[in-house]
């Protein structure tokens, strides 16, 4: 089964595989989200759209980008559902066009599907695509969740340490990262303790 079949089954299943609430990193910077308020917004591999309808509540326009149909059609449900537009489109972070200094705020949530060599083009790719003044918000499952086993991707070379984060984005203006174990409560697809990295930055 390819990586695109195992997810469009996945997001087939009744109900929102992660929930339909956001992922708490996200939340608890609400604040910052909202000071950028009116701008724009890009949600990475945003599944079933839970982060980019919430950044949406927060007053931004947002583009919900994933590479699964079923998925973007449960979120363009939820965002109906909170009384929020978004847009999504349909792509692979492989072959996506990245626009250069698009968006206000690029949020990744737990998008570590790509193995190292893309993952270093996509981290570029994301900070040509941020705005001067721009906030990034990225969190990740670090190597100790291969012991919690709670969520995120079996292969090591997939997780996220501090330092991975510092070397792709320590040319922001601004940056703090956080590594942390934390319960995480967010659907049947990420639930239990959990081996986070946070890092939150400004272009």
């Amino acid at each position: 089964m390819s990586e695109f079949e195992r997810w469009q089954t996945r997001f087939s299943a009744p109900g929102y595989l992660f929930g339909k609430e956001p992922n708490a990193f996200v939340k608890r910077n609400a604040d910052l989200i909202k000071t950028k308020a009116g701008g724009n917004a890009l949600s990475i591999a945003d599944g079933e759209g839970r982060n980019g309808v919430f950044i949406a509540q927060c007053g931004l326009n947002v583009l919900s980008l994933d590479f699964s149909p079923t998925a973007q059609e449960k979120a363009r449900q939820l965002a109906a559902e909170r009384g929020v537009q978004i847009h999504t489109e349909i792509a692979d972070l492989a072959t996506w066009q990245w626009p250069a200094g698009a968006f206000d705020l690029i949020a990744g949530i737990f998008f570590q599907f790509t193995p190292p060599d893309l993952r270093s083009k996509v981290f570029a790719h994301i900070k040509k695509a941020l705005k001067p003044g721009g906030i990034l918000l990225i969190e990740g499952y670090g190597p100790k969740q291969l012991e919690y086993k709670t969520g995120g991707p079996s292969e090591l070379d997939r997780l996220y340490t501090p330092q991975m984060l510092r070397d792709a984005f320590g040319d922001l203006s601004e940056l703090d990262i956080k590594e942390y174990d934390a319960e995480v409560d967010e659907g049947s697809g990420h639930a239990g303790m959990s081996a986070l990295v946070d890092l939150v930055g400004r272009k």
